[in-house]
């Protein structure tokens, strides 16, 4: 769906839209979506049908590609493959896994696919630093391994994106799980969140430490996040059943 802020009015953008879960535009201005029920990763064009970008690594069905970044420098594009989109036929199909959960590297001129990491159990939304020297990724074990507790896991980035190293945890979530991720010009990481209840539900926002400083408490689970405006100051917030928006002193590092 699409919400026009003129007109104050939502239509139809895109039917069907193959249980696209995470959004982002490349640098030129084109969507690129992860799309749970046909397993890819694909740019809309700004005219026709949509170009695939990955749907295969090493000749095997990818899982059921989550969220997506734009690096600025060459235009990569850094993708999670958790595999939500293959568990239910809610959000998509269910199909066996063939691959490790992983995140992945697209290279922007020759469409190469590259497995940067797969020492994530559920890798789900992503981004970067404000400088793009650090990738944040959701890892949303929680859902399926009950014993592990939702974390942030964070990596440094080199080659624009096409190497990760010095894996540690960022934050970690005793409570629900984080699922969306964007960060602000002064490198603090805002955190949709959700599956935690009362208190819990809703943003969290943790600075470039990893230490807990707010929370937008939401009277729903909060999943996707991104930052919007000429000055990227309003907050738009994707619940359970719900879109809100916010504005705040904080701008956002990225396009969205």
């Amino acid at each position: 769906m699409r919400w026009d802020e003129v007109t104050a009015q939502v239509t139809l953008l895109r039917t069907p839209s193959n249980f696209s879960n995470g959004n982002t535009f490349d640098w030129q201005g084109r969507e690129i979506s992860c799309e749970h029920q046909t397993a890819r990763v694909v740019r809309y064009e700004y005219q026709g049908e949509p170009t695939v970008l990955a749907d295969k690594y090493e000749g095997k069905q990818l899982n059921a590609p989550n969220d997506a970044v734009v690096h600025p420098d060459d235009g990569g594009i850094l993708f999670t493959d958790p595999g939500y989109g293959s568990h239910w036929y809610y959000e998509g199909n269910v199909r066996e896994l063939l691959l490790p959960t992983s995140v992945y590297h697209i290279d922007a001129q020759s469409g190469k696919l590259t497995k940067l990491t797969d020492e994530i159990l559920k890798p789900n939304g992503l981004c970067f630093s404000p400088d793009y020297s650090i990738l944040y990724v959701a890892d949303t074990a929680v859902t399926h391994y009950p014993n592990e507790k939702a974390k942030i896991i964070a990596w440094d980035v080199q080659d624009n994106g096409r190497k990760l190293t010095n894996r540690r945890e960022f934050a970690v979530q005793d409570k629900g799980f984080h699922d969306g991720l964007r960060a602000d010009v002064d490198g603090n990481i805002w955190c949709g969140t959700g599956f935690g209840g009362e208190g819990v539900d809703g943003v969290h926002v943790y600075a470039p430490d990893g230490t807990k400083i707010g929370q937008i408490v939401m009277p729903e689970g909060t999943a996707n996040l991104c930052f919007v405006g000429k000055q990227r100051n309003q907050l738009f917030m994707c619940a359970s059943q719900s879109v809100y928006t916010l504005y705040t002193a904080a701008q956002g590092a990225h396009i969205t």
